[in-house]
């Protein structure tokens, strides 16, 4: 009989209000670790989707600089880019400007003045 008082006083002190506030706390603990962890695992996946997107577009410029180097290794992509970068003509060629004409009859004029006198103008033009 004395052996069954032992055992039911080790269970009356794991049933104990201090034990099982500690137990609690301990339980609140555990669980504010694993939300903190799930929310640095989600702004982890996020940090990879913005890297996996950089890595994209990286791939995408380097492809484009690769067909630059290899076009500037010929001798009409060099001409090509010297003539855009600086503007330059072979010798023989010519050079045309085209230039609008100031005194064109179709321009719109601006016409000065409040927008109640644009208004009586434009009503008694009619």
């Amino acid at each position: 009989m004395r052996n069954f008082q032992d055992r039911n006083r080790g269970k009356s002190f794991l049933e104990s209000t201090p034990v099982l506030v500690v137990l609690a706390i301990v339980l609140v603990f555990f669980a504010w670790g694993v939300v903190r962890f799930l929310i640095k695992m989600r702004e982890t996946g996020r940090n990879r989707e913005i890297a996996e997107l950089k890595i994209a577009e990286l791939e995408k410029t380097r492809q484009k600089l690769s067909v630059d180097i290899e076009n500037l290794k010929t001798e009409k992509g060099m001409e090509e880019s010297i003539r855009e970068k600086f503007g330059l003509a072979k010798e023989g060629e010519g050079l045309i400007v085209v230039v609008d004409d100031k005194n064109d009859p179709n321009a719109q004029t601006k016409e000065e003045g409040n927008w109640f006198t644009l208004f009586l103008k434009n009503w008694f033009r009619r």
